[in-house]
């Protein structure tokens, strides 16, 4: 499949060059919250393509909910660095699917692992993921930071400032950051932008405190969004006014 897309000028009205997208494993599960629902990958590799067409430079980086929690099996007795490791080869698992079926799409996509294995995708080199950004390739980058205790919102804050991204885009459930879960209170209220200081300061469960302190210190804007809205992340690429912004 190499070679078989080819980087565009971005759109006349991007505003975003270069994102990372945040996407929840459990959003790969569709409502079984386990394992692969294909119909709901499909669905979300067609809004990656539509972020592609606008020329942006797409970053990925998936968590590992759908198969395996570090801190969740831990609780059941397993040694905690042992789980999160686990947890990693989940990711990675997560990300030779949406590689899959993103190539299928004719879009030209590279596998970047924290962990080496060579075998099945490439060791994580800035240098060598910039280069596949030059060269239009969609970069997913798996196995989380490579170390335990660190969760995949923290690794997708560093690959965002190691590959230069402009945005960090976090596709959930849910229409953006609410006061409180919108699902068990329903008149929590709605931000349409925040300061990363609020965040912090009302413990937000946007990402964890170690993601949120990264993004703040490097400037980095982050837009929560509902990964289930049609068009929702190339909308929010031009520049439009779509879940909330952490700035």
């Amino acid at each position: 499949m190499s070679g078989a897309y080819r980087p565009v000028e971005p759109a006349a009205d991007v505003k975003y060059r270069r994102v990372l997208l945040k996407i929840s494993g459990e959003a790969l599960a569709g409502e079984s919250k386990f394992g692969f629902d294909f119909d709901t990958m499909e669905r979300i590799a067609g809004e990656l393509q539509q972020v592609v067409q606008l020329g942006v430079g797409v970053g990925l980086v998936i968590g590992g909910g759908n198969i395996i929690r570090g801190q969740q099996i831990a609780k059941l007795g397993v040694d905690r660095v042992t789980g999160d490791y686990m947890g990693m080869l989940g990711t990675v698992i997560n990300a030779m699917a949406v590689q899959d079926i993103l190539e299928r799409r004719g879009i030209d996509t590279r596998v970047m692992t924290a962990i080496r294995m060579e075998e099945i995708a490439e060791p994580y080199i800035r240098r060598r993921a910039l280069r596949h950004f030059e060269k239009g390739r969609v970069c997913i980058f798996a196995a989380g930071t490579g170390n335990p205790y660190f969760s995949t919102d923290t690794a997708a804050v560093l690959r965002a400032i190691q590959i230069k991204a402009n945005v960090i885009v976090k596709a959930t459930g849910v229409d953006g950051i609410y006061s409180a879960d919108p699902r068990t209170t329903p008149d929590a209220t709605f931000y349409e932008s925040i300061t990363y200081k609020d965040v912090i300061g009302g413990e937000l469960k946007v990402m964890d405190q170690t993601a949120i302190t990264l993004c703040k210190e490097n400037a980095l804007p982050l837009i929560v969004l509902n990964i289930r809205t049609p068009g929702a992340i190339a909308a929010a690429l031009r520049g439009e006014r779509v879940g909330t912004l952490v700035s």
